[in-house]
Protein backbone atom coordinates (compact mmCIF):
# COMPACT_ATOMS: atom_id res chain seq x y z
CA UNK A 1 0.00 0.00 0.00
CA UNK A 2 1.26 3.57 -0.50
CA UNK A 3 2.80 5.46 2.20
CA UNK A 4 -0.52 7.91 1.66
CA UNK A 5 -3.18 5.27 1.38
CA UNK A 6 -1.40 4.06 5.31
CA UNK A 7 -2.39 7.89 6.29
CA UNK A 8 -6.04 6.83 6.08
CA UNK A 9 -4.64 3.37 7.86
CA UNK A 10 -3.17 5.77 10.63
CA UNK A 11 -7.11 7.28 11.49
CA UNK A 12 -8.85 3.40 11.87
CA UNK A 13 -6.01 2.18 14.11
CA UNK A 14 -2.42 3.52 14.43
CA UNK A 15 -1.51 5.16 17.87
CA UNK A 16 0.44 8.11 16.50
CA UNK A 17 -0.72 10.45 19.13
CA UNK A 18 0.85 13.97 19.83
CA UNK A 19 0.94 16.46 17.47
CA UNK A 20 1.83 14.51 14.36
CA UNK A 21 -1.00 12.19 15.15
CA UNK A 22 -3.07 15.54 15.33
CA UNK A 23 -2.04 16.04 11.74
CA UNK A 24 -2.95 12.74 10.58
CA UNK A 25 -6.12 13.02 12.34
CA UNK A 26 -6.64 16.55 10.20
CA UNK A 27 -6.14 15.05 6.66
CA UNK A 28 -7.41 11.35 7.09
CA UNK A 29 -10.94 12.35 7.02
CA UNK A 30 -10.32 13.71 3.52
CA UNK A 31 -9.14 10.05 2.58
CA UNK A 32 -11.31 7.05 1.59
CA UNK A 33 -10.58 5.01 4.20
CA UNK A 34 -8.92 1.66 2.84
CA UNK A 35 -10.60 -1.27 4.71
CA UNK A 36 -7.44 -3.38 4.35
CA UNK A 37 -5.51 -0.97 5.76
CA UNK A 38 -5.53 -2.05 9.69
CA UNK A 39 -3.36 -5.08 8.12
CA UNK A 40 -0.61 -2.57 8.02
CA UNK A 41 -1.16 -1.11 10.72
CA UNK A 42 2.13 -2.60 13.13
CA UNK A 43 4.44 -1.98 10.09
CA UNK A 44 3.16 1.19 8.55
CA UNK A 45 3.28 3.43 11.77
CA UNK A 46 7.40 4.36 11.25
CA UNK A 47 6.37 5.42 8.00
CA UNK A 48 3.56 7.92 8.84
CA UNK A 49 5.33 9.40 11.41
CA UNK A 50 8.28 10.15 9.28
CA UNK A 51 6.14 11.42 6.01
CA UNK A 52 3.46 13.41 8.01
CA UNK A 53 6.69 14.43 10.42
CA UNK A 54 8.81 15.89 7.59
CA UNK A 55 6.31 17.47 5.84
CA UNK A 56 5.24 19.28 9.20
CA UNK A 57 9.11 20.30 10.18
CA UNK A 58 9.02 21.33 6.44
CA UNK A 59 6.58 23.82 6.88
CA UNK A 60 7.79 24.55 10.05
CA UNK A 61 11.41 25.30 8.19
CA UNK A 62 9.33 27.10 5.22
CA UNK A 63 8.22 29.84 8.11
CA UNK A 64 12.05 30.15 9.10
CA UNK A 65 12.92 32.86 6.46
CA UNK A 66 9.54 34.48 7.01
CA UNK A 67 7.91 33.66 3.29
CA UNK A 68 6.01 30.65 3.29
CA UNK A 69 4.46 30.24 -0.50
CA UNK A 70 3.55 27.34 -2.40
CA UNK A 71 7.39 26.59 -3.94
CA UNK A 72 8.06 24.48 -1.15
CA UNK A 73 5.08 22.13 -1.50
CA UNK A 74 6.30 22.36 -4.99
CA UNK A 75 9.43 21.03 -3.85
CA UNK A 76 8.02 18.41 -1.58
CA UNK A 77 6.67 17.15 -4.95
CA UNK A 78 9.78 17.23 -7.09
CA UNK A 79 12.19 15.96 -4.45
CA UNK A 80 9.70 12.69 -3.60
CA UNK A 81 7.82 12.22 -6.53
CA UNK A 82 4.55 12.93 -4.97
CA UNK A 83 1.75 11.75 -7.16
CA UNK A 84 -0.56 14.40 -9.01
CA UNK A 85 -3.75 12.74 -7.33
CA UNK A 86 -1.86 12.89 -3.54
CA UNK A 87 -0.73 16.87 -3.91
CA UNK A 88 -3.80 17.92 -2.20
CA UNK A 89 -3.12 15.86 0.57
CA UNK A 90 0.37 17.04 0.57
CA UNK A 91 -0.62 20.69 1.14
CA UNK A 92 -3.53 19.91 3.48
CA UNK A 93 -0.88 18.65 5.87
CA UNK A 94 1.89 21.02 5.02
CA UNK A 95 -0.96 24.11 5.98
CA UNK A 96 -2.27 22.56 9.10
CA UNK A 97 1.50 22.19 10.18
CA UNK A 98 1.93 25.79 9.08
CA UNK A 99 -1.48 26.89 11.11
CA UNK A 100 -0.76 24.65 13.96
CA UNK A 101 -0.03 26.85 17.46
CA UNK A 102 2.66 24.37 18.36
CA UNK A 103 6.00 25.01 17.18
CA UNK A 104 8.32 23.00 15.58
CA UNK A 105 10.05 21.63 18.83
CA UNK A 106 7.25 19.61 19.58
CA UNK A 107 7.24 17.40 16.52
CA UNK A 108 11.46 17.08 16.50
CA UNK A 109 11.17 15.70 19.58
CA UNK A 110 8.18 13.42 19.01
CA UNK A 111 10.27 11.96 16.38
CA UNK A 112 13.36 12.02 18.50
CA UNK A 113 10.86 9.96 20.84
CA UNK A 114 9.34 7.43 18.51
CA UNK A 115 12.51 6.58 16.51
CA UNK A 116 15.00 6.41 19.77
CA UNK A 117 16.11 3.17 18.63
CA UNK A 118 15.99 3.94 15.21
CA UNK A 119 19.46 6.64 14.43
CA UNK A 120 19.26 6.28 11.42
CA UNK A 121 16.09 7.01 10.52
CA UNK A 122 15.98 10.29 12.41
CA UNK A 123 19.16 10.92 9.72
CA UNK A 124 17.10 10.03 6.75
CA UNK A 125 14.34 12.49 8.52
CA UNK A 126 17.20 15.15 8.51
CA UNK A 127 18.42 14.51 4.91
CA UNK A 128 14.49 14.83 3.84
CA UNK A 129 14.31 18.40 5.06
CA UNK A 130 17.97 19.00 3.49
CA UNK A 131 16.05 18.31 0.27
CA UNK A 132 13.40 20.58 0.87
CA UNK A 133 15.71 23.18 1.94
CA UNK A 134 17.94 22.90 -1.33
CA UNK A 135 15.49 22.28 -4.30
CA UNK A 136 14.73 26.10 -4.67
CA UNK A 137 19.04 26.00 -5.25
CA UNK A 138 18.79 27.88 -2.44
CA UNK A 139 19.89 27.47 1.20
CA UNK A 140 18.92 30.43 3.13
CA UNK A 141 21.35 30.85 6.68
CA UNK A 142 18.21 30.41 8.72
CA UNK A 143 17.08 27.01 7.51
CA UNK A 144 20.46 25.80 8.16
CA UNK A 145 19.67 27.53 11.58
CA UNK A 146 16.65 25.52 11.58
CA UNK A 147 18.20 22.26 10.74
CA UNK A 148 20.85 21.97 13.29
CA UNK A 149 18.17 23.37 16.20
CA UNK A 150 16.35 19.81 14.84
CA UNK A 151 19.34 17.87 14.66
CA UNK A 152 20.27 18.72 18.27
CA UNK A 153 16.72 17.80 19.28
CA UNK A 154 17.16 14.18 17.84
CA UNK A 155 20.40 13.39 19.49
CA UNK A 156 23.06 14.81 17.12
CA UNK A 157 26.25 16.61 17.96
CA UNK A 158 27.83 19.87 16.02
CA UNK A 159 30.52 17.25 14.42
CA UNK A 160 27.79 15.04 13.18
CA UNK A 161 25.45 17.42 11.99
CA UNK A 162 28.56 18.22 9.48
CA UNK A 163 28.79 15.37 8.46
CA UNK A 164 25.09 15.61 7.37
CA UNK A 165 25.32 19.02 5.72
CA UNK A 166 28.74 18.14 4.02
CA UNK A 167 26.38 15.40 1.53
CA UNK A 168 23.81 18.20 0.56
CA UNK A 169 26.51 21.48 -0.15
CA UNK A 170 27.77 22.01 -3.99
CA UNK A 171 29.59 19.26 -5.03
CA UNK A 172 32.67 21.36 -5.46
CA UNK A 173 32.56 22.92 -2.15
CA UNK A 174 32.26 19.06 -0.41
CA UNK A 175 34.69 18.23 2.03
CA UNK A 176 35.05 14.19 0.73
CA UNK A 177 35.99 13.53 3.81
CA UNK A 178 33.37 14.84 5.86
CA UNK A 179 30.93 13.47 3.67
CA UNK A 180 32.51 9.90 4.73
CA UNK A 181 32.41 10.89 7.76
CA UNK A 182 36.27 10.55 9.01
CA UNK A 183 39.52 12.16 9.06
CA UNK A 184 42.05 12.93 6.43
CA UNK A 185 44.70 10.80 8.63
CA UNK A 186 42.13 7.71 8.03
CA UNK A 187 44.31 5.08 6.45
CA UNK A 188 43.47 3.18 3.38
CA UNK A 189 42.28 0.41 4.34
CA UNK A 190 39.79 1.86 7.03
CA UNK A 191 38.59 4.32 4.02
CA UNK A 192 37.30 0.87 2.26
CA UNK A 193 36.12 0.23 5.08
CA UNK A 194 34.05 3.05 5.76
CA UNK A 195 32.97 3.78 2.51
CA UNK A 196 31.56 -0.25 1.98
CA UNK A 197 29.53 0.70 4.97
CA UNK A 198 28.02 3.52 4.46
CA UNK A 199 27.06 2.29 0.95
CA UNK A 200 25.10 -0.41 2.84
CA UNK A 201 23.26 1.66 5.09
CA UNK A 202 22.20 3.47 2.74
CA UNK A 203 21.12 1.17 0.34
CA UNK A 204 17.67 2.07 -0.39
CA UNK A 205 16.35 -1.21 1.10
CA UNK A 206 18.21 -0.60 3.81
CA UNK A 207 15.66 2.51 4.45
CA UNK A 208 12.70 0.66 3.43
CA UNK A 209 13.62 -1.69 6.05
CA UNK A 210 14.23 0.72 8.79
CA UNK A 211 10.49 2.78 8.17
CA UNK A 212 11.74 5.32 4.51
CA UNK A 213 8.54 5.14 2.63
CA UNK A 214 9.12 3.94 -0.98
CA UNK A 215 8.19 6.99 -2.20
CA UNK A 216 10.91 8.43 -0.28
CA UNK A 217 13.93 6.60 -2.33
CA UNK A 218 15.33 10.24 -3.25
CA UNK A 219 16.95 10.40 -0.45
CA UNK A 220 18.46 7.45 -0.70
CA UNK A 221 19.99 7.85 -4.04
CA UNK A 222 21.00 11.27 -3.61
CA UNK A 223 22.87 9.92 -0.78
CA UNK A 224 24.77 7.30 -2.12
CA UNK A 225 26.01 9.38 -5.15
CA UNK A 226 27.18 11.81 -2.73
CA UNK A 227 29.18 8.94 -0.96
CA UNK A 228 30.50 7.64 -4.27
CA UNK A 229 31.40 11.04 -5.33
CA UNK A 230 33.79 11.64 -2.40
CA UNK A 231 35.22 8.53 -2.40
CA UNK A 232 36.39 8.61 -6.03
CA UNK A 233 37.56 11.68 -5.26
CA UNK A 234 39.72 10.54 -2.13
CA UNK A 235 40.83 7.47 -4.24
CA UNK A 236 42.18 9.35 -7.17
CA UNK A 237 44.08 11.99 -4.87
CA UNK A 238 45.53 8.70 -2.68
CA UNK A 239 46.09 6.73 -6.19
CA UNK A 240 43.86 3.97 -5.25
Amino acid sequence: MSVWGKLAGAAAGLAVGGPIGALVGGVAGHYVIDRDGGKEAGGGQDQVAFTVGVIALGAKMAKADGVVTMDEVNAFKEVFKVPEGEMKNVARVFNLAKQEVSGYEAYADQLAGMFKGNRKLLEDVLDGLFHIAKADDEFDPSEEAFLASVAKRFGFTDTEFGYIKARHVVASKRNPYEVLEVEPSISNDALKVQYRKLISENHPDKLIARGVPEEFIAIATDKVAAINEAYQQIAKERGL
